[in-house]
C-alpha cells in the first residue's frame, strides 16, 4: 500500500477481499430481479442479526398511487407521545425494500428507544423520479398525523435513511418545511446520502471500483431513477438550507458518493444550520448494513445514535 493509499480498517479490508474473491457479476450487468436479490443476499450475509422487539408490525397508508407498505418497530408495546422515526431504505431508488433493512431498523428502534416506521416506497425503473419521494412524503405526513392504525402519538418526526434513503430524509424535510405536516421534523439523519450530482467528483473516481458501491452502480441507479438535475426533490443541495431541521449527517471515507455528503455539510455550515457532521474513517458505503461482516461498523452506528440523542436533547 502506497503512502497515498486511503486508510482501510482491517475488518473492512477482509470483507472487501472476500467480496473480490467471489468475483460475481456487477450490479449493472444483472437483470433487475437478480440485482434486487443480490442486494438482499448481501445484507442477509453481512448484517448483524435483528433485535427482538416488543412490536414489529406490517401496516400501510394511503399514497399517491395506492397504498404504501410500512413496518412499525418499537421496543415497547405502548408509549406516551414521542418523536417517531421515519426510515427510508437505500438502494439507489431501484433496489431494496422493507426486508433488506429490517435488521438495521430493529437496531435503531432499540438503541433510540423510539418507535420507527420503515417506508416501502415505489422503486424505479417501474416508477421513476419523483415517485419514491412522493411516497416518502405521503407516508411521513400520515405518520405525523398520529393515525389510529399506527397506535402511536407523534409529537415530532425524525427522518432517517441510508444512501437513496439519505437523499429522501433531506428531501422530505424540505417538503415539510415548505408545507408543514401535523408535527414538525425535529431531526434529520442522512447517512451516506446522495445530495448533489457526483459526476466529476474526486471520490467517485478514487473509489470507482472495489469499495462495495461502484461508479458503474451509481450510474446504473441514476439511469433508472432519472432524477431531474434541476429539481431539488432529486438533488436537495438546490434547496434552502437555512430552514433545515437539526441534522446528523454521516458519510463514509471510502465511498464514491462521499463528496456529495461533504457538499451538504458545507451547505449546512454556510447556512448556519444546526448540525453534526460525522465521517466514518476506513469504511465504505453501506457500512450500517455490514455490521456482522465488519464488526467495527457497530460502533459507527452507535456514534450516529449518540449524536441523534445529543441533538434531540439539545434542540433549540
Amino acid at each position: 500500500m502506497s503512502d497515498n493509499a486511503p486508510f482501510i480498517r482491517p475488518d473492512m479490508k477482509a470483507f472487501l477481499d472476500a467480496l473480490a474473491a467471489m468475483d460475481g457479476p456487477a450490479i449493472a450487468e444483472m437483470t433487475l430481479a437478480d440485482a434486487r436479490a443480490s442486494y438482499g443476499a448481501l445484507h442477509g450475509m453481512a448484517d448483524a442479526p435483528a433485535r427482538e422487539l416488543a412490536v414489529v408490525r406490517d401496516l400501510s397508508c394511503p399514497g399517491p398511487a395506492g397504498d404504501i407498505p410500512l413496518r412499525l418497530y418499537d421496543a415497547r408495546e405502548t408509549r406516551d407521545a414521542s418523536p417517531v422515526i421515519t426510515f427510508y431504505h437505500g438502494g439507489g431508488y431501484v433496489i431494496g425494500d422493507l426486508d433488506t433493512h429490517h435488521n438495521l431498523c430493529t437496531e435503531i428502534a432499540a438503541l433510540m428507544d423510539l418507535p420507527l416506521v420503515a417506508v416501502d416506497y415505489r422503486c424505479a425503473p417501474e416508477a421513476p423520479f419523483p415517485a419514491a419521494i412522493e411516497d416518502c412524503e405521503a407516508a411521513t405526513r400520515w405518520i405525523a398525523s398520529s393515525p389510529d392504525a399506527l397506535g402511536r402519538s407523534a409529537n415530532g418526526i425524525i427522518t432517517i435513511g441510508d444512501s437513496a434513503g439519505g437523499n429522501a430524509s433531506i428531501v422530505v424535510g424540505q417538503q415539510l418545511a415548505a408545507t408543514p405536516a401535523d408535527v414538525p421534523v425535529v431531526l434529520q439523519v442522512p447517512i451516506f446520502p446522495l445530495v448533489s450530482a457526483v459526476e466529476g467528483s474526486a471520490s467517485l473516481e478514487e473509489f470507482a471500483d472495489g469499495f462495495v458501491l461502484t461508479k458503474a452502480a451509481v450510474e446504473f441507479f441514476d439511469a433508472n431513477y432519472k432524477a431531474d438535475r434541476g429539481d431539488q426533490r432529486g438533488f436537495p443541495i438546490l434547496g434552502d438550507h437555512s430552514k433545515a431541521p437539526p441534522t446528523v449527517l454521516v458519510t463514509a471515507s471510502l465511498d464514491p458518493i462521499r463528496d456529495s455528503g461533504r457538499d451538504y455539510a458545507a451547505a449546512l455550515a454556510q447556512a448556519g444550520a444546526d448540525h453534526v457532521f460525522l465521517e466514518m474513517k476506513g469504511v465504505t458505503h453501506s457500512f450500517t448494513n455490514l455490521r456482522q461482516a465488519v464488526p467495527s461498523a457497530q460502533a459507527d452506528l452507535e456514534r450516529v445514535i449518540a449524536a441523534m440523542k445529543f441533538m434531540l436533547e439539545n434542540a433549540q
